[in-house]
């Protein structure tokens, strides 16, 4: 089965710590759009269980990243560097589809 679609209070607490990390990293403001969602990838190579992180600044561009843990083992020093921030914007011509 998919599992509950209920999660657990420690689950939620880690995608709360993970969204605060990534505010606090890249300077994002209170009222930032930050997206945490852990994802399940079946492609061959492909960590079973991953976090994707997703922000929008105030010039509507999206950024996100990947890290290849369960957002219950990630720590703040898995989060990509400020200095990354604009490394990490999505282009309109590739949207993420593709990875």
């Amino acid at each position: 089965m998919l599992g509950s679609a209920k999660k657990k209070p420690e689950h939620l607490r880690a995608l709360e710590r993970v969204r605060e990390w990534t505010r606090e990293r890249f300077g994002l403001p209170q009222e930032a759009a930050i997206f945490v969602s852990e994802i399940a990838c079946t492609l061959p190579g492909c960590p079973p269980l991953e976090t994707v992180v997703a922000f929008w600044t105030a010039d509507e561009k999206r950024h996100q990243f990947k890290i290849f843990k369960r957002p219950e083992e990630v720590v703040d020093e898995d989060l990509p560097p400020a200095w990354l921030k604009e490394a990490l914007a999505v282009s309109d011509e590739l949207d993420g589809a593709c990875c």
